[in-house]
């Protein structure tokens, strides 16, 4: 059984950016560290913030699934794909 100040400890030494206090926010940076595009961190922010999250979630399944080298240009392609009306359809 581990003692209170080890799971405060463990607590400390995990990867925790104070300035994210938003589900949101927290999102939007897991979903950039997730796309390895760390450096627009504050644009997957704004995403998560007004996008729908179901189509958030498919975009990263749709990029992840594939072997892209960059995926965060894969990321705004299916998320602007998926946001346009269906033209002639």
């Amino acid at each position: 059984m581990k003692s209170i100040s080890q799971i405060l400890d463990e607590k400390k030494a995990g990867d925790k950016n104070k300035y994210i206090s938003r589900e949101y926010q927290d999102y939007g940076y897991r979903l950039a560290a997730e796309l390895g595009d760390l450096k627009h961190k504050a644009l997957y922010i704004k995403l998560a913030k007004t996008v729908d999250r179901a189509v958030l979630d498919a975009c990263r399944r749709f990029v992840l699934d594939s072997n892209a080298d960059s995926k965060g240009a894969l990321f705004m392609w299916k998320l602007k794909q998926l946001r346009q009306p269906n033209l002639g359809g």
